[in-house]
């Protein structure tokens, strides 16, 4: 080991390791053996840059939705590195509530969105609400099919139930707006789309509605 190395964290040097390499699994799982979830969690919020980063994209692969507060302040990040990571962690671990036969439920949801069939999508999300009413993303997946069919009303109110129970939910926040944006109501949908923003300053998509809505509305 270098001394370079030697100056730097395990965690550090791992990471490094893992930009040669691409090797998630094999950053993972050498991480997995020295660092426990908490730990990450901290050093997302208090590390180096690259300590930040590196814990952040572990806690994406490893960590359950316990840890959505830890990746939802990791959003705010000054670093854009930390912030992306940021982002993709929580998309995944949205999808990690709930006990293995509920995640399988909401793969079904999932699959029947994509796959644009939106009343499978919305029969199952409903009846994965009915057991589990505090699985957001649940509540957001109904939404998107919601959205898909132009049942708007329906859909804001799913999103908002979303953020309810979730409230770093940026993609529940984004569905607002672009339902208000389809019902003609732009301040609504402007309103909507700062909301997303300030939660997940990444999304280039809504800063670019934004920038449009207030160029049409004049900015307030």
């Amino acid at each position: 080991m270098s001394d370079q190395n030697l100056r730097l964290s395990l965690l550090e040097v791992l990471y490094h390791e893992y930009q040669v390499s691409q090797q998630a699994s094999a950053l993972v799982a050498q991480v997995s053996r020295a660092y426990t979830v908490g730990t990450l969690e901290a050093l997302a919020e208090r590390g180096s840059r690259v300590t930040r980063r590196a814990a952040v994209l572990v806690l994406g692969h490893l960590a359950g939705y316990s840890s959505n507060h830890a990746l939802g302040r990791a959003l705010q990040d000054e670093d854009r590195g930390v912030r992306l990571a940021a982002e993709e962690a929580l998309r995944s671990i949205w999808c990690r509530a709930g006990n293995d036969d509920q995640r399988r439920q909401l793969q079904l949801i999932l699959g029947a969105n994509t796959g644009r069939r939106y009343h499978e999508a919305i029969a199952r999300a409903t009846s994965l609400i009915h057991e589990a009413p505090d699985f957001a993303e649940a509540w957001n997946q109904r939404a998107i099919a919601w959205y898909g069919l132009g049942n708007y009303a329906e859909s804001i109110a799913d999103c908002n139930q979303a953020l309810e129970i979730n409230p770093y939910h940026f993609g529940a926040a984004s569905g607002i707006g672009q339902c208000y944006l389809q019902s003609g109501r732009p301040r609504l949908a402007l309103e909507s789309f700062r909301r997303a923003l300030a939660l997940n300053p990444n999304l280039e998509g809504v800063r670019a509605n934004v920038a449009a809505l207030e160029r049409t509305l004049g900015k307030k």
